[in-house]
């Protein structure tokens, strides 16, 4: 289950009209369980639907109370990033990051985003050469949000759909350089004009904005407002300049 991709973007209507954002904020959680990986608690949650609309439904969950603190990231700030990530994926029209939601949960406030079960033994490395197109969208949202943990694993291909998702957006929108990213394939080559005009079309919209300052500060909306400037000026994807912008553990 993926969220309705009937309109190209949320453009003006809220969010909360898509069919499979309501399920995710009204379902309720039957199971709770730690998933054993990763730096933050983690939990895998079942869903299910009061209102018989949706089959019971995997999730991940990220309550905001389980997240370690980190020295270049405010606290209790990493779900909020998830969340903005999701939206400025919805408003791009890119749809390739899962069905995420704000909501309370059994550990608290935090995230709650639909799971995808991944093709085994697959990961960015395994397919880079066959989804470009997708792979370039990603590393252009990965510049324009300052993703800082971009590592294989966190781009699937769903078992599924077959399509390419990207997966935990928690360290993203800090106002200083952070890019870590495994995706350099398309270093100095020029970004496509379609994909061009996707970021023109949120930069001009004063309704992204809106949406990311309840979620982020002002300095770190007005820094990917920035970013996002920069890149439509340089129309490039930039080199690699550092080994510190590739992720450990990638």
């Amino acid at each position: 289950m993926t969220g309705d991709e009937s309109d190209n973007t949320f453009g003006a209507e809220d969010l909360e009209c898509i069919p499979t954002v309501r399920f995710f904020r009204r379902a309720l959680i039957q199971d709770c369980d730690l998933v054993p990986w990763g730096s933050n608690y983690t939990f895998g949650v079942l869903l299910e639907d009061p209102e018989g609309e949706f089959d019971e439904t995997l999730a991940i969950y990220k309550p905001g109370a389980g997240e370690i603190p980190l020295w270049d990231f405010p606290d209790d700030t990493l779900y909020l990033r998830e969340y903005a990530a999701y939206l400025v994926s919805e408003a791009l029209g890119w749809h390739f990051i899962p069905t995420t939601v704000i909501r309370d949960g059994p550990h608290g406030v935090g995230t709650v985003q639909e799971y995808i079960e991944p093709e085994k033994d697959t990961h960015y490395f395994t397919f880079r050469d066959e989804y470009r197109e997708e792979l370039k969208r990603m590393a252009l949202f990965d510049l324009i949000t300052n993703n800082a943990d971009r590592k294989a694993g966190h781009c699937l291909r769903g078992l599924a759909d077959g399509r390419i998702w990207g997966i935990d957006h928690g360290l993203t929108f800090n106002v200083q350089p952070k890019l870590r990213t495994v995706i350099w394939d398309f270093q100095e080559e020029p970004i496509d004009e379609a994909l061009l005009a996707d970021l023109r079309r949120i930069g001009a919209d004063g309704e992204l904005a809106t949406r990311l300052l309840r979620y982020l500060n002002p300095l770190e909306v007005r820094a990917f407002a920035l970013r996002l400037n920069r890149i439509l000026a340089t129309a490039v994807f930039p080199p690699l300049m550092s080994r510190r912008s590739i992720p450990w553990g990638f």
